[in-house]
């Protein structure tokens, strides 16, 4: 078998229709979409009897293990389409010193999303709505980001030719800005937040002619983070975890994750046990939470957005009743951690395991700690936590320690 097995033969597709996640109703696929006609996220539905039929866990087992083994349960219909930079299968790092610390914790495993290309998860969502792109024809695509969705959408469309304009918050961190140019794009820093971003790139679709890319208002970019889940449940032999921990701006993730359940569930790979889905945010931009907390169905914008966690400072979600939805399904809920908690647990983890977490990846350590302290998991709980980027893309505390190498060393010292 040919390392590029999974890019270069054909397999059967079970793409049926789009259809609308809050009306129902249903549209064609293999053409351009945005919104459904109520304004809601088109979800990607699979003629999943065929799929049953078509995919055992022995021929998936015999493929390269990256994102396109999973090509029965994903929209691109031929290999000409898919835009790859090498999508991996992400590890599953475990954390014993940290779960001993906290009094014999069963077991708290991180997703390194960090190790995929663009050096983030967003790399999931954005190779699957290019390759679709690509594959309808989209010469053009648009984006509002907090950083790493830009840097993928602009790695992934100048790989294949399509052009791309991005808009980004100003204190978004310079590395992200760059690489977004670097990559080919164009970016423009804006004095606002990434929804102030968003209606910048609403407004010129018509006027410019790009295709609008942001999170939720295409179908696809669910389907590539759903491949989190998919993942996840093979690394753990087809089961999956007790918790999910999942850092969540815009929530594409975890909503997709939900949709992989349901569909492995519905191919026999999995039974019915869920994990319980836990939505984490900042405290300074928490919308999720207090729409969790006051039992409502939407969450409305949250005012003065701040935190050092820039990836999941979202003031306002399109997908706030999926993500609402999937949390209350799975006898999950939604937490806020605090900047001063998000710092601690990025420090403790790289000190205490050698694993640096991105800040967005932290807040699920801090979140972990505070429900393990108020009693909403258990130490016997196995905990999935995500870290979605490499923490190197951060800013890091400078180190001041130096030496003189013209003055004796004093080595009982050092």
């Amino acid at each position: 078998m040919k390392d590029n097995d999974n890019l270069t033969i054909e397999r059967p597709t079970f793409v049926t229709h789009l259809e609308c996640a809050m009306e129902g109703d249903h549209y064609p696929a293999d053409q351009i979409h945005n919104l459904s006609k109520a304004g809601k996220p088109l979800l990607v539905r699979y003629d999943l009897a065929g799929v049953k039929k078509a995919l055992t866990k022995d021929a998936l087992a015999q493929r390269p293990a990256d994102l396109w083994r999973y090509r029965e349960m994903l929209p691109v219909r031929k290999c000409a389409d898919i835009v790859s930079l090498g999508e991996v299968m992400t590890p599953l790092i475990r954390l014993p010193r940290l779960a001993r610390k906290l009094g014999g914790a069963a077991e708290i495993i991180v997703k390194d999303e960090g190790r995929l290309p663009t050096g983030s998860f967003k790399a999931r969502g954005l190779v699957m709505a290019v390759s679709m792109g690509k594959a309808l024809g989209i010469k053009h695509m648009a984006m509002p980001t907090n950083g790493n969705a830009g840097a993928a959408l602009a790695a992934y469309a100048t790989s294949c030719g399509i052009k791309t304009t991005i808009f980004c918050p100003a204190d978004t961190p310079e590395v992200n800005v760059s690489e977004i140019e670097l990559q080919g794009a164009t970016v423009y820093r804006v004095n606002g937040l990434i929804d102030d971003c968003g209606k910048i790139v609403g407004e010129g679709k018509a006027k410019a002619g790009w295709f609008d890319t942001s999170t939720l208002k295409e179908p696809y970019r669910i389907e590539g983070k759903k491949t989190m889940g998919l993942e996840l449940a093979e690394q753990l032999g087809w089961d999956v975890p007790d918790v999910i921990f999942y850092p969540t701006g815009g929530g594409t993730g975890l909503i997709g994750m939900w949709k992989a359940f349901a569909e492995l569930e519905a191919i026999g790979f999995i039974g019915s046990k869920r994990p319980r889905m836990v939505a984490v945010q900042a405290a300074g931009c928490a919308p999720m939470v207090r729409a969790f907390e006051n039992g409502t169905e939407h969450a409305p914008r949250w005012e003065d957005a701040h935190t050092i966690a820039s990836g999941i400072r979202v003031p306002q979600a399109i997908g706030d009743f999926l993500i609402l939805r999937a949390v209350r399904e799975s006898k999950g809920f939604a937490i806020a951690v605090s900047d001063e908690k998000i710092a601690a647990a990025l420090n403790d983890v790289a000190r205490d395991e050698g694993l640096l977490l991105c800040p967005e990846g932290a807040a699920t350590y801090a979140a972990y700690q505070q429900s393990l302290a108020d009693g909403r998991v258990n130490k016997s709980d196995r905990v999935m936590l995500f870290n979605c980027a490499t923490g190197l893309k951060y800013p890091l505390p400078p180190v001041t320690r130096t030496l003189d190498r013209h003055q004796p060393i004093d080595y009982a010292k050092l």
